[in-house]
């Protein structure tokens, strides 16, 4: 695994001195395997991991939501798909919130069964919608629709329980609707008073308000083109760049409101890795292998490496 400092990397400030972590091959001496294979074919896009360890893949093709044991590698389809795409996924009070992409909704997966629990129509069926990604606060769960200016609240009731129907948040200030993936990758901020999107197609983060507002991130000169999935620890923002097969690290004031480029991660096993999740001092992620043509023979896995 390389570590590197971020504007080394894109060039946008004075170059700093690269720092060089153990090879993926060292990661195998770890307790927890550092591959996962998935099915050949599943096509994985989302990552979920509770405090047990286990990891739970959604998959593009179908839905299906496929649980692996970290510490044997195995696994199975735990929840099989509506026959539309699974993609970001969190999970919270014994649940995984699931992100339904092109299918434009969103449902909501018992974890002790496998049972879906509630399912939302977010977005019109056949209409040009994407819903990317989720993240979870203590009132809410938030979806991103990253073909409009958009996010979707699934609000909780008395002892988190489930509403009959989300509440559409229409973003507003800064963001703008671009050609491509616009909102993609959602987190908390640090004092846990807004949210945080990127916009993929520009490399912009915003900090969102709870009613919509956007406010884009100062964090100088850097952009997180190709910015997929967010990942919060304290003050520290990874951001999953898939198509450049790296993570880089923002460490944000307690607002969210400026940012400071710290290092990015890359490793030989990435291979177009779209979002992360974290279980004992390790990050793990799946690759989506856009650049590789599917089919069913197609092979999947997702890696881990130490966090930086």
């Amino acid at each position: 695994m390389l570590r590197r400092t971020l504007a080394n990397v894109l060039c946008l400030t004075a170059c700093a001195v690269t720092v060089t972590a153990a090879p993926a091959s060292a990661a195998r001496t770890s307790p927890l395997p550092s591959t996962i294979t998935l099915p050949s074919g599943f096509q994985p896009e989302g990552i979920a991991i509770g405090g047990k360890p286990y990891a739970y893949f959604g998959s593009r093709v179908d839905g299906d939501i496929y649980r692996a044991d970290l510490r044997t590698g195995e696994g199975a389809v735990f929840s099989e798909g509506p026959g539309t795409a699974s993609l970001g996924l969190k999970i919270d009070d014994g649940r995984l919130f699931v992100a339904g992409g092109a299918g434009g909704d969103a449902r909501v997966i018992d974890l002790r069964t496998g049972r879906v629990l509630r399912s939302y129509r977010l977005q019109p069926v056949g209409s040009n919608t994407f819903i990317n990604d989720v993240i979870v606060t203590d009132e809410a769960a938030w979806f991103t629709d990253s073909r409009n200016l958009v996010l979707f609240k699934v609000p909780f009731g008395r002892h988190g329980k489930l509403p009959g129907a989300a509440t559409a948040v229409p973003l507003t200030g800064d963001i703008e609707l671009l050609t491509g993936n616009n909102a993609n990758g959602i987190s908390r901020t640090p004092d846990g008073r807004g949210l945080i999107i990127v916009q993929s197609n520009t490399g912009f983060l915003f900090r969102v308000s709870y009613s919509g507002v956007t406010s884009r991130i100062d964090v100088g000169d850097t952009l997180l083109t190709n910015g997929d999935g967010l990942w919060l620890r304290g003050r520290d923002l990874y951001v999953v760049q898939n198509r450049l097969n790296q993570i880089a690290e923002i460490r944000l004031n307690r607002s969210g409101t400026t940012g400071t480029p710290v290092s990015v991660t890359t490793d030989p096993s990435f291979d177009v890795p779209t979002t992360i999740a974290e279980y004992r001092e390790r990050f793990y992620l799946p690759n989506a292998r856009f650049t590789t043509p599917p089919t069913p023979e197609t092979t999947y896995d997702a890696v881990s490496v130490p966090i930086p």
